[in-house]
């Protein structure tokens, strides 16, 4: 199987060095990087380090390219780019795909698979999610810094069964993957968990621990995760009636000094992912006729900090 890792960032270093060290070496699979800059050429001069709590590993791709055109035709792809450069993403790939080819977007945000589908004319388009906390350290340095490293990805409708080979795969390479049969139901629940993190870290310019011992602050994070299930119930996903208690549970348990990647975006002055987190759901909203106060606020207050 032929293997493509797109954008060797944060996400794609943790699992694509997951999946060199296991694979690269072998004659069954081939383990692609598609990566840029220095850091694509640190990545083919020393191979990719990744430090994790688990230790320190260093891999070689079987191939890293930042052209696709060097890969030729492709049997799985994993879409680890940020949610402003997936469309970008997907058009590069397009002379890659087969019949049979599966991607799957491991990257925030629950309009992946529908953009995906916009561009991608021919295999399969899964869903995906992961729960883990990574960042680039330097070029060809990756480090995990937190979360819990669980992949779930699978089909939003039809039967999982025709991917079991993939969650092998995964999993031989000593990735928690999970097949799963709601993965919509997964992605939205992570949705609501982050996104609403994202806007009130940024906007506020505090980390995980400030927002939650300030009643104020926690409320207004409460009754964003209050708008966006109503977003999830309009569209018929059936998210567990406690998941907005469950999700401020899991805030409270990180670290107090933990920063949202958003956050951290807005203080690096690099591009940002408002559009996924914040301005996803008021254009749901607006489809639906659902108010979201709150997300509008926080809008057009980092709208015009961006600019």
């Amino acid at each position: 199987m032929k293997i493509a890792i797109v954008g060797i960032g944060g996400v794609g270093g943790y699992y694509g060095e997951k999946l060199a060290l296991k694979y690269a070496a072998s004659n069954d699979h081939q383990i692609c990087f598609i990566a840029r800059g220095e850091h694509l050429d640190k990545i083919r001069k020393d191979g990719l380090k990744l430090i994790t709590t688990e230790g320190d590993f260093t891999a070689m791709p079987s191939l890293a390219t930042d052209n696709p055109k060097e890969l030729g035709p492709l049997d799985l792809i994993l879409f680890c780019v940020k949610g402003y450069g997936l469309d970008n993403a997907a058009r590069m790939i397009t002379g890659n795909l087969h019949s049979n080819t599966v991607t799957i977007p491991l990257l925030n945000g629950v309009d992946s698979v529908e953009r995906l589908k916009a561009i991608l004319r021919q295999g399969n388009i899964l869903n995906g999610c992961v729960y883990i906390s990574t960042r680039i350290v330097r070029p060809g340095v990756i480090q995990q810094t937190g979360g819990s490293c669980n992949l779930l990805f699978g089909p939003e409708s039809g039967s999982v069964e025709p991917y079991r080979e993939i969650e092998t795969l995964l999993k031989n390479a000593d990735i928690k993957a999970e097949l799963s049969e709601n993965i919509t139901v997964g992605a939205w629940s992570k949705y609501l968990f982050v996104g609403p993190l994202a806007g009130i870290t940024s906007l506020l310019e505090k980390p995980f621990g400030a927002i939650m011992e300030n009643r104020e602050h926690k409320t207004m994070l409460e009754e964003m995760m209050k708008e966006v299930k109503l977003i999830a119930d309009e569209k018929g996903i059936p998210l567990p009636e406690n998941i907005i208690e469950q999700s401020l549970e899991v805030t409270s348990n990180f670290p107090y000094e933990t920063k949202s990647s958003m956050q951290l975006d807005f203080e690096k002055g690099r591009e940002t992912e408002l559009e996924t987190f914040i301005g996803y759901v008021i254009k749901s909203g607006k489809e639906s006729g659902i108010k979201t106060p709150l997300h509008d606020k926080i809008y057009s207050e980092l709208k015009t900090r961006k600019g």
